[in-house]
């Protein structure tokens, strides 16, 4: 992200490309095991400010892990979710990352389903030391990642209303 800190790579891979982008935040993993949704939105159409759609989407990632009866909770000044209970406490499981441009968002939120965990070990993910990543998986629930992205998808539908899926390349 545009806020991201270059000290906050610590062990480039070279199987995995780091890219500059546009959207704001620190620097983070995005890789196969995530569901990555991307809310293209324009909020002054839909009457909403910035901090209501991030707390939207938060909510929708809520929403979704309570429908695997995980707890978990926003954080002050660390825009994403991390777990509220258990050996994994304290852990980021979905992490926020937006561009507003001329009244429209871009970019969102992912979600650790099954990702290899092992690739944030090379970054400071989001710029916050003090928290590990954990995953579903990592959490033990076995969620197809086809199932998991439509738990995600109905949480943004009931708070968005009607969305439209991106469709997978063929």
């Amino acid at each position: 992200g545009q806020a991201g800190d270059p000290a906050h790579l610590l062990a480039p891979d070279d199987a995995i490309p780091v890219v500059q982008i546009d959207r704001g935040g620190q620097i983070t993993y995005h890789g196969p095991g995530q569901v990555v949704a991307y809310l293209l939105l324009d909020l002054r159409r839909r009457h909403l400010m910035v901090r209501e759609l991030v707390h939207d989407i938060e909510q929708a990632v809520l929403d979704t892990l309570a429908a695997y009866n995980l707890a978990a909770e926003r954080k002050a000044g660390a825009p994403g979710i991390y777990l509220t209970d258990g050996p994994h406490r304290g852990a980021k499981i979905a992490a926020l990352g937006l561009k507003i441009r001329n009244g429209c968002s871009y970019h969102g939120v992912s979600l650790n389903v099954e990702p290899d965990l092992s690739h944030f070990g090379g970054i400071v993910p989001c710029g916050i030391q003090e928290h590990g990543v954990t995953s579903l998986v990592d959490l033990g629930v076995l969620a197809a990642m086809d199932e998991a992205d439509g738990a995600l998808h109905d949480s943004f539908r009931r708070l968005f209303g009607p969305t439209t899926p991106a469709t997978p390349p063929l």
